[in-house]
């Protein structure tokens, strides 16, 4: 049984960015029948019952500082092989309202507004938003560009934080699909615990993290030595362009060694490097080089390459989101969702492992299933 007479709202920061493009012209597209929910976790059998809220009941909207018109925006993908040809067309008046619903994001260049004349904008954003169209509640989700760290001591928060702020003024629970810092700071986290607020993040597991998420729990159970475990990555498109910068390289690549560390019990030698290559556009290829030792000291070796779309890869992750958070929050659940782990390469908590991490996800979903 889904919420089918219940609206719910999906606020996007990063609204015409590729990943939300996707997701918006995805759901368009699964919810009139042109393409099976592939990727969607959320639309197998073990989630039919829990009482998410459907597809074709979601609205979107959401900030951005690009001014490229989500139609544009899903011709340019198509374009570039991440939407299969005719999508763009036959969901055109979905993507229409949903770009009629994005607002300016910020801060750009030249805007003088604190951080407290910002969050305050944002909040009525999403309050109007969910007032005009009468929505029963609003996920905020986070797929923007990567943006560095703070460092040590900033006075102002980072956009991420910005956002998130919003999301918690305006009573929304908040999810981070990127690694930037979004509500984890002291200060937004007891706000949202004040707030009664679930929230789930960080950084979404798509590629090559997720396979290092199943093969690490491999060699600890087959009592395997992992030496070293050495990582590239090539990608281009926006996170391409954020992640040549060095300081939010490292944002992401936190995420990273953070699997290994917590599913092997220590970081191995090596690191994962990604580069810029502008020709390849959403697409990325990702190859992982591990070490290790076997019988009586064996040297041994495995190489894997990951190829695979992004935006293909985040945007079913990103509505089974939506549809998990807004379900916990309609039931009251508060505070951070480690439950949802399986989602993310830096979770709130819990397993390393996807296996186990699956297992958590199955049992919140009996646990929506069985809540009124």
């Amino acid at each position: 049984m889904t919420n089918e007479n219940v609206r719910t709202g999906v606020w996007f920061v990063g609204a015409r960015g590729s990943v939300a493009t996707t997701a918006v012209a995805g759901c368009a597209a699964v919810s009139a029948g042109l393409h099976p929910p592939t990727g969607m976790v959320t639309e197998t059998p073990p989630f039919a019952a829990s009482r998410l809220p459907a597809l074709p009941s979601l609205v979107f909207g959401g900030h951005d500082t690009a001014h490229c018109p989500l139609p544009k925006r899903a011709e340019e993908l198509t374009a570039a092989g991440v939407l299969p040809h005719g999508l763009a067309a036959a969901v055109r008046g979905e993507l229409t309202a949903a770009d009629a619903e994005i607002r300016p994001g910020g801060p750009q260049s030249g805007d003088t507004r604190g951080d407290e004349e910002l969050i305050a904008a944002f909040a009525a954003d999403i309050r109007d938003f969910r007032e005009r169209h009468a929505l029963a509640r609003v996920v905020v989700i986070n797929v923007s560009s990567t943006e560095p760290l703070p460092e040590p001591g900033a006075v102002r928060l980072p956009p991420s934080s910005l956002y998130a702020a919003a999301a918690v003024r305006a009573d929304c629970p908040f999810v981070n699909f990127t690694p930037s810092t979004g509500l984890r700071t002291e200060a937004l986290m007891d706000a949202a615990a004040a707030g009664g607020l679930p929230h789930a993040g960080r950084d979404g597991k798509t590629g090559q993290t997720l396979l290092r998420s199943v093969l690490a729990p491999m060699f600890v159970q087959r009592a395997l030595s992992v030496r070293a475990w050495s990582g590239t990555n090539l990608l281009g498109g926006g996170d391409g362009a954020a992640l040549a910068d060095p300081a939010a390289a490292a944002a992401k690549n936190a995420g990273k060694e953070r699997v290994l560390a917590d599913a092997l019990g220590h970081t191995p030698q090596g690191e994962v490097h990604i580069d810029d290559v502008p020709a390849l556009g959403d697409w990325k290829t990702a190859w992982d080089h591990i070490a290790f030792d076997g019988f009586l000291g064996s040297r041994m070796i495995l190489q894997t390459i990951w190829q695979g779309c992004d935006s293909a890869l985040a945007a079913p992750l990103v509505l089974d989101l939506a549809r998990l958070v807004a379900r916990a929050h309609e039931v009251g659940v508060e505070g951070p969702l480690p439950e949802l782990g399986f989602y993310f390469k830096d979770p709130d908590g819990g397993p390393a492992g996807l296996s186990e991490q699956f297992e958590a996800l199955l049992t919140f979903a009996a646990r929506l299933r069985e809540t009124a």
